[in-house]
């Protein structure tokens, strides 16, 4: 079973930056790691993805040029950076794990079996 915990999460106001981080317990070239966000009220959406086989990141159109990923492998660490982070930014993050095809990874939640118990990140002034 692989655990996962995120932390970072925190009050920041709009235009600010935060950094998440998701450690997991075991981890290896063949996992990617989703993040995932849920308002209260709403689905939980996928918002960025890493794909740690080839190190490469992928967003959605929202978060597109705001929100990265990395990782650092002796940490067993992933990394979710947001920069100008606006209040439709907010909600529970979590991060999940899951393993997919070389340089691949999905924002589909259902694809990923193992998941963190998330942290709150509230951007608002």
């Amino acid at each position: 079973q692989v655990e996962l915990v995120e932390s970072g999460g925190d009050l920041v106001q709009p235009g600010g930056s935060l950094r998440l981080s998701c450690y997991i317990s075991e981890f290896s070239g063949y996992y990617s790691i989703g993040w995932f966000r849920q308002a209260p009220g709403k689905e939980r959406e996928g918002v960025n993805c890493f794909s740690s086989s080839d190190g490469n990141t992928h967003s959605v159109q929202s978060v597109e040029g705001r929100f990265t990923s990395s990782a650092d492998y002796a940490k067993y660490t992933v990394y979710l950076q947001m920069n100008s982070l606006k209040p439709e930014d907010s909600g529970v993050y979590f991060c999940a794990a899951g393993r997919f095809p070389y340089a691949t990874c999905s924002f589909e939640a259902s694809e990923y079996p193992n998941w963190g118990q998330g942290t709150q990140v509230t951007v608002s002034s």
